[in-house]
């Protein structure tokens, strides 16, 4: 098997150092998109220098601005798409106030206010940028290559989808393997996003589980059917009160995991990694039901549970049984 092969300009296009390129595209071809992301989280981490750390950096529009003229074709078009939920989210007010902080932020550390914006909103990502503004340079140095490791790994995944070729062993159904590349993605990139990057090398080891720990599935009780087509996103409780209060704001607690969307049998790709032991505390899964049935009475569902540190190596499934108007929800396995 070939395997997938890309040039120094397309990993230029992920992430905008040309250290970081070169040593990619000397590294492919890659048999899937889980090696390459093994891979690029090596590079980046132990061989790209601080240059190339500040050079990807430079590579990157303010939130709510347009990419430098001097950005890579590929790669402008992407940030546009990774901002689009911040935009249609923003107010002039909004931005304005963006602006100004992103502002102080270059002044303050002398790069660009790094975040992985994809599904965030600008009164989130303001949230965010406060919340790091205190930090020592160094420290914030460090989280900003984290983010930049969770942008590139998005478009890693966005490249491999460039490719028509979809490798595949004996007789297999183009459309399912096609399937399969694209649930394989989701669950690199909700992986990532759902655990702390660290500087050191990335260890792979085996775990013990066979599936993510928890997963979902929808069933529209009025069909009598699987609900596909449903985007659904995890989130955990990260506030800075021990668990979330009824009645009282959660603006900035709910920290994004991973999102997928369902199945033709209903059910999400994955939203976490495979791993053994699940962070404990509490998480909140929510669906898009009211781009799903525009007609229904809820607009979307959120479903909000607690993993203690006695369950942490337990299989958690939270399926929903949707009509359009009602739903329920319980424990599975």
């Amino acid at each position: 098997m070939e395997g997938f092969k890309f040039e120094e300009e397309e990993f230029r296009a992920c992430c905008g150092s040309t250290q970081f390129a070169k040593e990619m595209a000397k590294a492919s071809p890659f048999s899937s998109l889980e090696e390459a992301v093994t891979v690029a989280r090596d590079v980046w981490f132990n061989k790209v220098d601080v240059t190339g750390w500040l050079q990807a950096f430079s590579a990157h529009p303010q939130i709510g601005h347009s990419p430098p003229s001097s950005s890579h074709p590929t790669s402008a078009q992407w940030s546009k798409g990774e901002q689009s939920t911040a935009i249609a989210t923003a107010t002039s007010s909004s931005l304005q106030e963006l602006s100004q902080w992103n502002a102080r932020y270059r002044e303050k550390f002398g790069f660009v206010f790094l975040i992985c914006a994809s599904g965030k909103s600008t009164d989130g990502i303001l949230a965010e940028l406060k919340k790091r503004y205190p930090n020592r340079p160094i420290v914030e140095f460090e989280i900003a290559a984290k983010e930049q490791m969770k942008i590139t790994e998005l478009r890693l995944a966005k490249l491999f989808s460039t490719k028509e070729k979809v490798p595949s062993t004996g007789n297999v159904n183009p459309s399912v393997a096609a399937k399969k590349v694209e649930e394989d993605r989701v669950s690199i990139i909700g992986g990532h996003l759902s655990a702390s990057s660290d500087i050191s090398a990335v260890k792979t080891e085996t775990p013990t589980r066979t599936r993510p720990p928890i997963t979902t599935h929808v069933l529209d009780i009025s069909r009598g059917s699987p609900g596909a087509g449903i985007e659904v996103c995890l989130e955990m409780w990260k506030g800075h009160q021990p668990h979330p209060v009824f009645g009282e704001s959660t603006t900035g607690g709910w920290v994004f995991q991973g999102s997928s969307t369902t199945n033709s049998d209903g059910r999400s790709g994955q939203l976490l990694s495979i791993f053994d032991a699940v962070n404990p505390g509490i998480y909140r899964i929510s669906f898009n039901t009211g781009k799903y049935c525009p007609g229904g009475f809820f607009p979307y569902v959120s479903i909000v549970f607690e993993i203690r540190e006695s369950q942490k190596l337990e299989h958690f499934h939270v399926p929903l049984l949707l009509s359009p108007f009602s739903f329920s929800t319980y424990r599975g396995s």
